[in-house]
């Protein structure tokens, strides 16, 4: 797809004023209800939509399929991330109704971030095309492990800081407590960082180590850094409100490793085979149809089976609790 330069400041500038507006909207503290973040979830997956609609009337169908593939593939990796963001919430102690500032600061960086690793994995693509050797065999090692660490039975996690974030907390220091929306306090005239401040970003610098599978992921469905960037920002920013919105649902995916790693094993087969192609080996090309096809039914398929495993499970527990009920009747009766 040939992007003007023009396009590409009307799209950052249309996202900004997006941006805006929702920081508008939640400049106030407070808890989110269940109703708001359904809501505001819909809003950024219709935009996301017409978005991809517009590329489709606009004659480029390619990029349509592209921008689709790319924005569902990197909505159910962030899903996967909400994991760790509940993790971060929870070892900081975040208040309730701090929230959703800490996710909509967070995730803004995040956006940052990648932009910068998007044009890094554009430029390299562009120079040196056995870097997709490299990218599917990581994405495929990366489907593995997640089935590994799916399999695994592992007591409850809890989140390590990065080295980035305990070096920026020795250098400037941390306040023993929140201070509203306040990002930076004086403390014995030294200027430290708030709880707030850190909290954010460990949300933001804990979100580049998932690109790191994600960026990769895309770029196996585009090359087009413009799709890569769009898709890329329209799944991040509606994360904040499906924090909240599937927050209490998120264990209940019981299947969700297993159905991002069949998608991550699929992209970096479909990468091989594409650097393969470029080093004129003649192999089959997995199409965009195809590949949007495969994602959408695995998603599926690994809902509808989380949803009967979590049935069975309410039902084994029913029925242990009710066991345990009768012996302690029969005991008592004794």
């Amino acid at each position: 797809m040939d992007v003007s330069w023009t396009l590409w400041v009307l799209t950052i500038l249309g996202l900004s004023a997006l941006i805006a507006v929702d920081f508008f909207i939640g400049r106030k503290p407070h808890d989110v209800t269940t109703k708001e973040a359904g809501i505001w979830t819909i809003v950024w997956i219709a935009l996301a939509a017409l978005f991809g609609l517009g590329l489709l009337l606009f004659g480029e169908s390619q990029a349509s399929g592209e921008f689709f593939a790319g924005f569902i593939t990197e909505k159910s990796l962030s899903v996967d991330n909400l994991f760790v963001f509940v993790l971060i919430m929870a070892k900081f102690s975040v208040p309730s109704h701090l929230q959703q500032r800490v996710l909509l600061v967070g995730v803004l960086i995040a956006l940052v971030l990648r932009a910068i690793f998007i044009a890094a994995g554009a430029a390299v693509i562009a120079n040196f095309s056995w870097v997709f050797y490299i990218f599917g065999a990581f994405l495929i090692y990366t489907a593995w492990k997640l089935i590994q660490e799916a399999r695994a039975d592992e007591e409850e996690e809890e989140f390590e800081e990065n080295r980035l974030l305990k070096t920026i907390e020795r250098r400037f220091g941390v306040a023993d407590r929140y201070h509203g929306t306040k990002l930076f306090i004086r403390n014995n005239g030294k200027r430290v960082l708030t709880p707030l401040m850190v909290v954010m970003l460990a949300i933001g610098t804990t979100d580049v180590l998932f690109a790191l599978d994600s960026i990769p992921a895309i770029f196996g469905l585009t090359q087009d850094p413009y799709i890569v960037f769009t898709a890329n920002a329209f799944a991040l920013m509606g994360l904040r409100q499906l924090y909240f919105l599937i927050g209490g649902l998120l264990k209940k995916l019981v299947h969700l490793s297993y159905g991002l790693s069949v998608i991550l094993g699929f992209i970096g087969v479909k990468l091989v085979l594409h650097a393969l192609h470029e080093s004129g080996v003649h192999v089959p090309e997995i199409s965009i149809p195809v590949s949007l096809g495969v994602i959408c039914g695995v998603l599926v398929i690994t809902t509808i089976t989380s949803l009967v495993a979590n049935k069975k499970q309410a039902r084994t527990e029913a029925a242990e609790d009710a066991d345990e009920t009768a012996d302690k009747g029969a005991g008592i009766d004794a």
